[in-house]
């Protein structure tokens, strides 16, 4: 891996040549949370940054993501796009959003993920942005991929110009929005003269691989630790490893990564995808009553637990300054209702 950095502005730079749409509201703010920080009594300073403050319908993190995965759409001249996760996918309603925004057609396929079909939460603002909504049989990974495809060569046949949801071309796109996202953290921790020694994220592989081209480019020796709501069942660090690679290579920049040097975990995700765990309640709780933040109980909350963890277990010396990125993803609450309430210790 190449020493060579760059500053916060060099980066936007390296990025400039790219697609881009505008979407997000950025910078988000990095709040400091010390009734939190205090409950944990570990002697460390954690800083939120407000990802789930980005704008387009509730914000979250996918909306950084598609200004480059949307400008590469606009710029091949799509008419729609192909989208597909579980049936609360923050993914798919900020990709609706985004879209009717900027005139695109947006199907998705969506599969039950251990929800009903009742239309509330990420569903119900789906259908209010104006998405066509197939709810579909399949799993989520290769099988819906393979039916992602499938309804795209529909679309042609029929005289549309679909862009397809496929993770070789998205993934470093949205990678490179979590390397510009860094730089965001690290101007605003200066600004108050500090260095963050850690930052946790909840991923599924893009955002985490942003932080990782990020910290290299940088400069930067915090600790990035990625956080799995689902388990793969494939090596997440060489994946992780791989998306950065990629996301480098469309920069232009020398960097590469190995698995090794990524850190990454499948400890917190419990029984299963967006199955809440006793961890995750706990953070989202926590988070909810000495902040006035809410999570989301399958990907936040979870990231968070592993922070919470890893301060009980005194992995974080005293005095380190913690930095937890909110992703987002609050309209998934409102399907959570009989997990999360009452929610008592």
């Amino acid at each position: 891996m190449s020493k060579w950095h760059l500053s916060p502005d060099e980066l936007r730079r390296a990025a400039s040549h790219l697609p881009r749409v505008d979407l997000a509201h950025l910078p988000t703010p990095l709040e400091e949370v010390p009734r939190f920080a205090d409950f944990l009594d570990g002697g460390v300073r954690i800083f939120v940054k407000r990802d789930d403050c980005t704008g387009t319908l509730f914000g979250g993190n996918k909306t950084r993501h598609n200004e480059f995965i949307l400008g590469e759409v606009l710029r091949r001249d799509c008419d729609c796009v192909v989208w597909g996760a579980g049936i609360q996918s923050n993914n798919c309603r900020q990709t609706a959003a985004a879209c009717a925004h900027l005139g695109l057609d947006c199907y998705l396929c969506l599969c039950p993920t251990g929800h009903g079909t009742e239309v509330q939460g990420n569903l119900l603002l789906d259908y209010l942005v104006g998405a066509h909504v197939e709810i579909v049989n399949a799993r989520l990974g290769p099988e819906l991929e393979l039916l992602l495809h499938e309804r795209g060569e529909r679309l042609r046949a029929e005289g549309r110009r679909p862009f397809v949801w496929n993770k070789r071309e998205i993934r470093p796109l949205g990678a490179i929005s979590y390397a510009l996202c860094l730089a965001e953290i690290i101007e605003q921790m200066r600004r108050r003269e500090l260095e963050p020694d850690a930052i946790y994220v909840a991923t599924t592989g893009t955002t985490a691989a942003g932080l990782i081209l990020g910290k290299a480019v940088l400069g930067l020796s915090a600790h990035i630790r990625a956080v799995y709501p689902l388990r793969w069942g494939w090596d997440v660090r060489a994946d992780l490893a791989d998306v950065a690679n990629e996301a480098a290579a469309l920069l232009r920049l020398p960097h590469r990564f190995t698995p090794q040097e990524v850190d990454a975990t499948e400890a917190f995700v419990g029984p299963g995808y967006g199955v809440l765990t006793e961890q995750a309640r706990e953070a989202f709780r926590l988070m909810a009553t000495y902040e006035g933040i809410l999570l989301d109980p399958v990907y936040t909350a979870k990231a968070l637990a592993a922070l919470i963890d890893d301060v009980r277990q005194h992995h974080r010396k005293p005095g380190s300054n913690l930095v937890f990125i909110h992703t987002g993803g609050q309209p998934a609450v409102f399907a959570y209702r009989e997990d999360l309430w009452p929610v008592r210790s």
